[in-house]
């Protein structure tokens, strides 16, 4: 009898004859549950005893799961077994799942046939999912197989890395395609075949904007899935929560590698693309997780997790709750609802005593410094671990610091501190009230512990709330922050950073001189040099520390409060826990952090706050109004004497306190705000608001508190910020810390695409007034001229140049491409079929379009590159026969007025121009017009020789009767300069014998290079024969370039661009080749359809 349920592969079943051997429990239109007689109710019955019988008498592999589920072919009579179980209890939940999943989706299909095949297609999907739940280092064959499926279906490049798959459906309108969902480095992909229907997805994930879980009555749970503003949805997923946590976490590590770059840590774990598996994956997100929660530096690693109880002394019960144990804390989460947590650095630990009860259970007692003991009762494994880290951590300590027991205890009183006269000596004396505070603390540090390892439970928040005292406030900032975790595992470090960069100078360095004096400067802390010096010594520490950051507005405002209440290191690992673990990505040049912020309170603010959402339909401006809320903690905006006690709660909350204070504030102000008939009135309503906070029970002197605008009006009424920040934790204290995150990461996406269509547009519409493409053609050139940078950057095949994404830049130089993935993404947007020049015609385009030469090309340079397709570069629009004369001329004034924006173009010598003639040939290849192109090619080849014999010969014969007005000069025929050799024109010359065979007669086949190559010196063209037949000079362009140091040796010869421009304007057939309408749209879909593949 088998002992778990399970789903099965279907096979079909007759109940004709069966129904005597199984009874029915539960039935739909679709799927029915039923019991083996002899089982459970009625197994004393006849028949039950017959049925158990022949089931014991069977050999064990014959045996039969007393529990079933069958799906019924409607309008027929065929049964399918889809699951079977061994207790009700197990099957029970198979049949729930169908019942949300796939029970109302059913009726959406035509015919009983569709729906059967798409049940069945189901099930092996859920069996083969349930075979991959092991990783694939435990069955490497399966996931191989699927990796080898998941390239040959989509093509993707070489390097792109399978992380996992797992079977879905993916709805494409009101009907459900049952598949495989593929999730890799860079590309979320999707596939099924069902009724000869194939869906093929590939998107990559920097194009993802929304990534969220939802519901609606037609799928019961689901992943929404935004991809340039068009929704996906993939349900009937059996591990839906783990699939998405994966997805977000493919997108956000995708997202922040490509576009934001200022917070990318190159040293991160899965910085390597291909170290990126499904297990670091959870590895990481449970790290980061743990890390959040405690508050613990960036360098710790969660090692175990264990269940446990701690008995608590000051309520004298056993906490349920989790050990978790990193390579330097022991802390411990209760589940109970106590809200109660611990963290004990093991270099506290003193002693270990374990007392073993059971074979599985064990007693901890640990004894820590201050003679504090705490006892746990855990599972024997830990025991094992704890004993080995403790260990571990004794020998460490010991080579670290010698004497274990000469080490000195991490608190804030000790650690670290430095010799700096203290900023908070302008404090006076606490008054009644704030003795009061003192004392409260002082009783729950006496119950509840002092310092790292103290309970923090409920009380410890109400205590938070009502405000700390003056004297605590550093202390307690340490500790609830993290801070003081970062600063004893690091020491010394603020001084050997103060020690590297004091002195230096740098484009931070003299923004916060800037700002130095623009910081609290009515306290009185900062009208000295002591406070403005140790404010610079601060920030410069953290610019240097953190260059990727530097200095950002609103540092210096946090800087200075923090200063008021800790000495100058601890202010600077308090400025650390938040630029880089509390509010993470806030101070960067675009303030991310900030942004995704203010899309979780316009979330919370359409929760709660419902009036004020009807009345105000666009929620932007709270965004706009309560970004300074955000940077500064409510510092800026409130007086500082009660923006102490926000950054309180912020310390101890994070931005759960922040944000459920924006909330009460809105809600303290919604009559007036509902009144309001524009965004001016509701700004004054908030500022009048936030004058009129005070601090009841501040102790500061009335020289350092705030003067508000309305400190004498008494028709304004008084808020005390106690009872504001009272009344934010009664109303909205509900709001959980894994919601906000949850919010954050699902808000990011959104924010960092925003920010990239906002680049995109303000690109175009620099670009779309020099080209002649439409608003959607260079909407689809600027994705491929990004996903050409994306995927390069996802293969780590980046120039130097392009790694540092820097969104300071102007818009059009924020992303460019060099040489290599300019080439590629060239050949797949020219219109001529592949020949064998292309990558020299790539390269030739490159340095053309590359004015400035640092080796990169924008957005811009590249469009325009592309745009010659789509002019009239050969023929002026509305004329049927070209006049060359005026054509050349107008050409040759068109020049002059653009001299500054158009590089000259030098004399071509024999070497380029046999290069140019093979170009041509490889271009004509596969064309209609094939043959008599190739001989236009030869005539114009011959032409030109012709008219450079010619003119060399009129030279020669009279060369002191030159007019001096000639264009060329004739001055130094021997100097006569011209490109040098450029690699792709030694490349040209290489591959002569690759070039496709010309059909062209004997006659008029273009000459070779020793056929046409002079014996007599080279002179420049005069006077001859145009092309048209016609006596006419030949125009050139000037010849004394600087930039072209070689000369013309004896035997050279060469060409101005006017003249192999004119012999082929007098070819008919080349004149059609290059006019020929150009589907630019084909190109582009054919680029997008070939960009991946190309990227092999």
């Amino acid at each position: 009898m088998m002992n778990l349920s399970m789903w099965l592969k279907p096979e079909e079943v007759l109940l004709k004859n069966a129904l005597k051997l199984w009874v029915t429990e539960k039935s739909n239109d679709y799927f029915v549950l039923q019991r083996r007689r002899g089982y459970g109710e009625d197994s004393g019955g006849l028949t039950g005893l017959l049925v158990g019988t022949l089931d014991t008498v069977l050999d064990s592999t014959a045996k039969v799961a007393p529990f079933r589920i069958i799906h019924q072919t409607p309008d027929s009579q065929v049964y399918w077994n889809i699951a079977c179980g061994a207790s009700l209890e197990e099957i029970s939940q198979h049949w729930d799942w169908l019942q949300q999943n796939i029970t109302r989706t059913l009726s959406v299909f035509d015919s009983g046939e569709d729906i059967t095949s798409f049940v069945q297609g189901k099930i092996r999907g859920l069996i083969a999912e349930e075979g991959t739940s092991a990783s694939d280092e435990e069955d490497p064959e399966r996931f191989r197989e699927a990796v080898l499926r998941f390239e040959r279906l989509f093509g993707l490049p070489q390097r792109e890395k399978l992380v996992t798959y797992f079977s879905c459906s993916y709805w494409r309108g009101r009907v459900p395609n049952q598949g495989w969902i593929y999730l890799s480095t860079n590309f979320l992909c999707f596939y099924s075949y069902m009724l000869g229907n194939e869906v093929k997805l590939v998107y990559p994930w920097d194009e993802v904007s929304r990534l969220e879980r939802t519901s609606s009555v037609l799928l019961a749970e689901s992943i929404r899935v935004c991809v340039r503003g068009e929704d996906h949805f993939f349900s009937m997923l059996l591990r839906l929560q783990q699939t998405y946590v994966i997805m977000q976490q493919l997108a956000d590590y995708a997202i922040v590698r490509f576009f934001d770059k200022e917070t990318f840590n190159a040293e991160h774990p899965l910085a390597n693309p291909l170290h990126i598996t499904q297990r670091a994956l959870e590895i990481h997100a449970r790290n980061q997780s743990f890390r959040a929660f405690f508050r613990l530096p960036q360098e710790e690693n969660l090692c175990e997790v264990y269940e446990s109880f701690l008995w608590v002394p000051f309520c004298h019960v056993n906490t349920l709750g989790k050990i978790c144990v990193s390579e330097n804390y022991l802390c411990f989460a209760s589940q109970d609802g106590s809200q109660c947590h611990l963290i004990i650095p093991l270099w506290e630990v003193r002693i270990l005593q374990i007392f073993l009860q059971t074979a599985k259970k064990s007693v901890i007692e640990t004894a820590l410094e201050k003679k504090k003991c705490l006892v746990w009762s855990c599972q024997t494994t830990i025991v094992v671990l704890l004993l080995c880290v403790f260990v571990a951590r004794e020998l460490c300590v010991f080579l670290r610091f010698g004497i274990l027991s000469d080490l000195p205890p991490p608190s804030a009183e000790s650690v670290g501190q430095q010799e700096a006269p203290s900023i908070s000596s302008v404090i006076r004396n606490c008054v009644l009230k704030e003795r009061m505070k003192e004392q409260s603390w002082q009783i729950h540090f006496a119950e509840y512990g002092r310092g790292t390892g103290m309970f923090c439970t409920k009380k410890t928040r109400d205590l938070i709330v009502r405000g700390v005292p003056e004297t605590l406030r550093g202390e307690l900032w340490m500790l609830f922050s993290g801070a003081v975790h970062d600063m004893a595992s690091h020491p010394g470090y603020y001084g050997r950073l103060l020690e590297e960069c004091m002195g230096s100078s740098s484009l931070a360095c003299d923004e916060i001189e800037r700002d130095l004096h623009r910081s609290l400067p009515e306290h009185p802390a900062f009208q000295s040099d002591t406070g403005i010096s140790a404010l610079r010594r601060v920030l410069t520490a953290y610019a240097h520390r953190n260059p990727k950051i530097g200095y950002c507005q609103a540092m210096n405002i946090l800087t200075s409060v923090l200063l008021l209440y800790a000495k100058e290191e601890e202010a600077f690992w308090l400025l650390v826990a938040v630029c880089e673990r509390m509010l993470p990505d806030y101070f960067n040049r675009r303030i991310i952090g900030a942004l995704v912020d203010q899309a979780v309170f316009e979330e919370l603010i359409r929760e709660h706050l419902t009036q004020l959402t009807e009345h105000m339909t666009d929620l932007s401006f709270f965004s706009s109004v309560s970004l300074s809320w955000f940077l500064t903690l409510f510092i800026s905006v409130l007086p500082i004497e009660s923006a102490v006690n926000v950054v309180d709660c912020f310390f101890y909350d994070g931005i759960k306190a922040i944000l459920q204070l924006g909330l009460a504030v809105l809600d303290y102000n919604m009559d007036n705000l509902l009144c309001c008939h524009d965004d001016a009135e509701a700004v004054t309503v908030l500022n009048r608001f936030f004058d009129s906070v005070t601090n009841k029970d501040s102790p500061l002197p009335v020289t350092v508190q705030h003067a508000s605008a309305t400190a004498n009006d008494k028709s304004i009424q008084k808020v005390d910020i106690s009872n504001l920040i009272k009344e934010a934790y009664e109303k909205y204290g509900d709001i959980r810390t894994e919601e906000v995150e949850n919010m954050r990461k699902r808000n990011k996406l959104y924010v960092i695409q925003t920010l990239e269509d906002t680049t995109k547009q303000n690109v175009l519409r620099v670009v779309a007034q020099d080209v002649k493409f439409n608003a959607a053609q260079l909407d689809e050139l600027y994705m491929l001229f990004k996903v050409s940078l994306c995927v390069s950057v996802s293969k780590g095949l980046c120039s130097p140049a392009l790694q540092n994404h820097d969104p300071s830049l102007p818009y059009l130089d924020q992303y460019q491409l060099d040489q290599s993935q300019f080439s590629s993404l060239f050949n797949l947007l020219q219109p001529w079929t592949t020949h064998t020049h292309a990558r020299s015609l790539a390269r030739s385009a490159f340095r053309l379009l590359d004015e400035n030469g640092d080796g990169l090309v924008n957005f811009k340079e590249f469009i325009c590159g592309l745009a010659v397709y789509k002019s009239d570069v050969f023929c002026p629009s509305g004329r049927a026969k070209v006049d060359l004369q005026e054509y050349l001329k107008q050409w040759q004034e068109d020049l002059q007025r653009r001299e500054e924006n158009i590089k000259d173009l030098p004399r071509i010598n024999q070497v380029q121009f046999i290069g140019l003639t093979k170009t041509l040939y490889g271009v004509f290849h596969g064309d209609e017009e094939e043959e008599s192109l190739y001989r236009a090619v030869a005539r114009v080849t011959s032409l030109l020789l012709r008219m450079e014999e010619v003119g060399r010969k009129l030279q020669e014969s009279s060369p002191q009767k030159m007019p001096q007005n000639t264009p060329t000069s004739t001055a130094q025929p021997e100097t006569s300069p011209t490109l040098p050799t450029s690699p792709e024109t030694e490349t040209l010359a290489e591959g002569e014998g690759d070039q496709p065979d010309s059909p062209v007669s004997q006659q008029e086949t273009a000459p070779s290079h020793s056929d046409i190559t002079p014996t007599s010196t080279s002179r420049p063209s005069t006077p001859t024969s145009s092309p048209t037949g016609t006596s006419s000079p030949v125009l050139d362009t000037p010849t004394d370039t600087p930039s072209s140091p070689s000369t013309l040796r004896d035997g050279d010869w060469s060409f101005s661009f006017e003249q192999i421009l004119a012999s082929l304007l007098n070819e008919p057939s080349v004149v059609r080749f290059f006019e020929r309408a150009i589907d630019t749209d084909s190109l582009i879909a054919h680029a997008r359809k070939n960009q991946l593949k190309d990227a092999h």
